[in-house]
């Protein structure tokens, strides 16, 4: 399963962000999948869970991001959104996705996209 994430970008405290994250692979691989999440990492920071949503769309967030990101999931296209809306500079940070298999105990994880958020 390869992950290919997009949507990062710079944008001003206040503004939102919409991430994406598509799995592709074997239809047996993608079938697999259970949970989907997104993962952030700041500067010196250790990477921190985000937000992550099962394939019966059971959401989890960080405390630090709820009522303001929001994770979504869209089966037929393989593919998890996170939609970011009143974005602090503290959510700067490369995000990036991750995906499980549940059949064989597999992470899979996709290359980061930077956000950036200005004061």
């Amino acid at each position: 399963v390869q992950l290919q994430a997009s949507g990062g970008g710079l944008v001003q405290a206040g503004g939102s962000l919409r991430l994406s994250c598509v799995a592709s692979g074997s239809a047996f691989s993608i079938n697999n999948i259970n949970t989907m999440a997104w993962y952030r990492q700041a500067p010196g920071k250790q990477r921190e869970l985000v937000a992550g949503i099962t394939s019966d769309g059971r959401t989890s967030y960080a405390d630090s991001v709820k009522s303001r990101f929001t994770i979504s999931r869209d089966n037929a296209k393989n593919t998890v959104y996170l939609q970011m809306d009143n974005l602090k500079p503290e959510d700067t940070a490369v995000f990036s996705c991750k995906a499980f298999d549940k059949t064989i105990l597999m992470d899979y994880w996709g290359q980061g996209t930077q956000v950036t958020v200005s004061s």
